[in-house]
């Protein structure tokens, strides 16, 4: 990337973010087409960088991150880091296997209405993530909530 002199230098979460942007899987371009435009009623960022780590789907609002995962995630170590981590810094992180999302929208799209529902009639101030609203962000992966759970 070239960098004019005006330009504001991004750090480098911010940058991988946007090459995310364009290089996402199908899953990813499915589940936005659901997510965008506060469809769900909250507002969803797209590979949204949150401290280290870049949020495939990310409500700073509710504190809730979507990962969606493909079969190289299945049971990694730095997954359950990352969701550790995230969940101490105050979010939610759900995580769904890229074929829930194409071959069963509707009990994603069911289980993300759920538990925005239960997040907004709990939503409370949670600690704040340095960088955060200014796009160095978060990320999440298949159904995991808080407490580490399948949702």
């Amino acid at each position: 990337m070239r960098r004019r002199e005006d330009q504001k230098i991004l750090s480098l979460p911010t940058l991988n973010a946007r090459d995310l942007r364009v290089d996402r899987t199908k899953a990813e371009h499915v589940l936005w087409q659901q997510l965008r435009n506060r469809q769900l009623g909250c507002k969803f960022r797209f590979q949204h960088p949150v401290s280290k780590y870049i949020a495939d789907f990310a409500c700073v609002e509710l504190r809730l991150i979507v990962e969606v995962d493909g079969g190289q995630h299945c049971e990694s170590k730095a997954d359950e880091v990352r969701t550790e981590y995230l969940n101490k810094a105050g979010f939610q992180v759900l995580r769904f296997w890229n074929n829930d999302v194409l071959s069963n929208m509707d009990g994603v799209i069911l289980s993300l209405q759920e538990t925005i529902s239960r997040l907004k009639s709990t939503s409370a101030p949670s600690p704040a993530i340095a960088g955060e609203g200014r796009g160095e962000g978060l990320s999440g992966g298949p159904n995991e909530g808080a407490d580490g759970a399948n949702v």
